[in-house]
Order: C-alpha cells, then structure tokens, then sequence
C-alpha cells in the first residue's frame, strides 16, 4: 500500500470515478442514438454485465472521494474490484474485436472494457487498505454474477436478445450455456479467494 495520505486516497478515486462516468455517459449518449430513446437505452444498456459493474465501480470511488464510510469498507472496494477484473478479463479473452466500433461508441469500449477494469485494481492493490477481508468474501461477491446470470437469462427469453455470445441459448443451447457459466464462477470464485489471499499477505507485510 502506497501512503499518499486520506486526501491523495479520495482525489485517486475521484479521479477513477470520473473515467467511470465519462464511459458510462459516452456510452448512452451512443445508445440512445440506436435506441431512440434515453430510457430504451438505460433499458438496453443494463442488459450487460459491463455496465452493472463499471456503475457499480463509479459509484463507489464516487462514494470514496467524497468521504463517504459505507463505500470504504473493505469488502464493498473488493467486491467492486473483482466485478470490475471479471468485465476485463472476459473482453480479452472472449470479446475483444468481435465488433468494429468508431467514434463515441469506441471511446465508452475502451474505458469501460479496458481503462476501469486497470485503474480499479490498481485502486485496491496500491491505496486501499488491506487486512479486513474475510475468506466468506468470494462467496459474498459471487452473489452479484448470479444474480446478473438469472436476470440476463430471463430477459434474453423474454426479449429475444442476449448480451453475450457465450451465453446465447438461442445459438449455443442449454449445456453450453450453464458450462461457460460454471467455469466463469468458478474462475470468479478463485479470483477472488486470491484476493484475500494477497490482502492478507500484504497485511502482514505492512506491519
């Protein structure tokens, strides 16, 4: 952990949480033009894990930067971590090109894909304290995902649209499906046992 002060903490998450907005806006001002609508793209838009995660993470540096001690605590800032880590990981591995973005759209691409899933982390690993997360933690935050899963799910029935190719029962059926959700819960939930993990050890090595 990097000691810059409750100050220097607070402006670093301001600053993370204006990425976050930004991305976010940029992305609904180019939503709405498909969309028509600012509410048929706010509807469109939270269909995807991507922006649950990155809204979840703006909202909590938001609350951080503004001194705001419900946001601060340690499994709120590791819950949003590892929401954010998962948006990363996944779009490197499985979304990455699939779609040839320009101008605003490309611009929310990279900093909700690529810029928060870094500076988040980074957040955690260099500023946030360390030593309070507990190994009931991952299962803490493995509701989120599961939650996000059964939602998606009944919405891609019911609307006929799926928000990610690999969870597309239209196209790749049933058993595909609950696979490519079992191993990302459970690469989910190892990620997030090494988190606590690295903040215990990094506990310990700042004492």
């Amino acid at each position: 952990m990097i000691d810059i002060g409750p100050v220097g903490r607070r402006v670093a998450a301001g600053l993370i949480a204006l990425v976050g907005w930004i991305g976010i806006g940029v992305q609904l001002d180019a939503s709405t033009v498909l969309a028509g609508s600012v509410l048929g793209a706010v509807w469109t838009m939270l269909l995807f894990f991507t922006i649950i995660a990155n809204l979840l993470a703006a909202i909590v540096m938001t609350g951080i930067a503004l001194d705001r001690r419900a946001f601060t605590a340690p499994v709120t800032i590791g819950g949003v971590t590892i929401a954010i880590l998962l948006v990363g990981v996944v779009y490197a591995l499985l979304l990455r090109g699939l779609l040839e973005l320009s101008g605003g759209a490309w611009l929310a691409d990279v900093l909700l894909h690529s810029v928060t899933p870094v500076l988040v982390p980074l957040y955690w690993l260099l500023l946030a304290p360390k030593g309070g997360l507990t190994w009931r933690a991952p299962f803490l935050w493995a509701c989120l995902p599961l939650a996000y899963f059964g939602y998606a799910l009944v919405r891609g029935g019911l609307e006929a649209r799926y928000p990610y190719p690999f969870m597309n029962v239209a196209k790749i059926g049933w058993a595909a499906t609950l696979t490519n959700a079992t191993a990302m819960a459970v690469g989910f939930l190892l990620v997030g046992f090494a988190l606590v993990w690295l903040d215990r050890r990094l506990a310990r090595g700042g004492r």
